[in-house]
């Protein structure tokens, strides 16, 4: 059996994502990240991949009239990735969400359902 790989998270990447929380803009913005599987290390995605972990600040408006900016982090994990691959980006979850102190995580199979509304469903349970 394969042994679980758990990556680091790139410090550079830290430093980004803990700016990236108190940023003062109000749109929504995504951070992209992916696997650097050579050096096991989880690292800024410069371009769009298939399989990635994305960090979301996103405008939401309450019922009530209330704006607040929650910090979304959303694990993209579609179907036919190899087994390797699989187990490196699940074991280096956890170690991402930990790092950067995440609490709204949300996982995804297909990237076509990530739509607003899927995403104000699952901040509903946060109210």
């Amino acid at each position: 059996s394969e042994s679980l790989v758990v990556c680091e998270v790139d410090e550079d990447l830290v430093k980004k994502l803990r700016e990236f929380r108190f940023r003062k803009e109000t749109n929504n913005a995504a951070i992209i990240m992916k696997i650097d599987k050579d050096k096991q290390l989880v690292i800024l995605e410069e371009e769009h991949k298939v399989r990635t972990f994305i960090v979301y600040s996103y405008k939401y408006e309450h019922d009530d009239g209330r704006v607040s900016y929650p910090l979304c982090f959303i694990f993209s994990s579609p179907v036919g990735c190899r087994p390797e691959q699989q187990m490196m980006y699940a074991g280096s979850k956890n170690k991402l969400v930990q790092t950067v102190e995440l609490t709204k995580v949300f996982e995804i199979r297909n990237t076509e359902d990530l739509t607003e509304e899927w995403l104000r469903e699952k901040l509903g349970f946060f109210r």
